[in-house]
């Protein structure tokens, strides 16, 4: 069954550098067939002046599919949005929200929460080149502001603009003095706040994101909000999430159980490394797979060991330690 976009996004995994990229999103879409999935981030001037095809290629099994790009130009933000609007993507995101020292450079992620109207401005342009709808991926405020003050402010001035998707992080971001990874611990949750956002502009499609790290969490926020988006619970743990996380649509899971999955993944990593590919490449997003469960800790080593040196051999051993203790 196709799932639109804005359907889809009622559970979304959040783009995250590093690890959603096509391998990832592979192994998480055999999970769910219904779920939002995310690339990393991709600077408009990467897809403007880079090698498109190895920044863009996607897998057609992955749908829906959205692709975040990063940026504060709107002329290149236009220009990258038009160029990927060939690529068949079903959503193009911009990054609002990243607060690593290489993006602040760039001037864009989540220092552009304090410049709303330059904000406006890059997403009104993409809007009028792109052929799928543009959303937004933003924090509750950073630094030193005011977020129940600046977070409705920017809500406003992103609907203004022609935006009607929002995904927002429910914490600040400290641009200085906290590291990416404390960003995502350290500021308080504030999800009473993004809750209330939902009141205050119901004709928004709002999700909220941050610190979500089950699927009854994710239940209990769809109470209030039309989406959630997971981050490290569903790359660590995606069994945990996606592994049943179809339910929320009213379909029965695509596997009854994990070993399926690995299973199910053994023909895509086979063609993989047929392909000139090495192991490492995807079972570095399935070490988690086994989560809690008998075996899971000798996948994990057997995979992580064998995974930089072997082939499917390698792979097939660490299915062993899960699949002769399932028996």
């Amino acid at each position: 069954m196709k799932t639109s976009v804005t359907d889809a996004a009622l559970l979304s995994v959040a783009p995250m550098m590093d690890w959603t990229d096509r391998h990832c999103r592979v192994f998480h879409r055999l999970m769910s067939r219904r779920a939002l999935l995310y690339t990393e981030m991709v600077t408009a001037p990467a897809i403007i002046h880079g090698d498109r095809p190895r920044l863009l290629d996607f897998d057609a099994a992955e749908h829906p599919l959205a692709l975040q790009i990063g940026g504060s130009d709107s002329a290149d933000l236009a220009q990258a949005t038009r160029i990927a609007g060939d690529w068949g993507y079903d959503e193009i995101n911009l990054n609002v929200g990243c607060p690593s020292d290489r993006v602040q450079s760039g001037c864009f992620g989540a220092v552009l929460m304090k410049t709303p109207d330059l904000v406006a401005d890059c997403v009104a342009r993409m809007i009028e080149v792109s052929p799928v709808e543009v959303t937004v991926k933003c924090r509750i405020g950073v630094d030193d502001q005011i977020a129940k003050d600046v977070l409705p402010a920017f809500l406003a001035r992103m609907r203004a603009a022609g935006i009607r998707r929002i995904a927002i992080h429910a914490r600040k971001a400290w641009l200085q003095g906290l590291s990416p990874r404390e960003n995502r611990d350290i500021p308080p949750l504030d999800y009473p706040l993004v809750h209330r956002m939902k009141q205050e502009f119901p004709d928004l499609h709002l999700s909220v994101n941050g610190g979500v790290g089950s699927l009854d969490q994710v239940r209990d926020h769809l109470q209030a909000m039309d989406g959630v988006m997971v981050g490290r619970a569903a790359y660590h743990q995606p069994w945990d999430i996606l592994g049943r996380a179809d339910s929320l649509w009213g379909d029965a899971p695509p596997f009854d159980t994990p070993d399926q999955v690995a299973h199910a993944m053994r023909p895509y990593i086979a063609r993989h490394l047929a392909a000139g590919g090495r192991l490492h490449q995807i079972t570095r997003h399935m070490l988690g797979l086994f989560h809690g469960l008998p075996g899971a800790r000798g996948w994990k080593r057997t995979l992580s060991e064998g995974a930089s040196k072997g082939g499917i051999e390698v792979y097939d051993a660490a299915l062993r330690q899960v699949t002769q203790l399932a028996a």
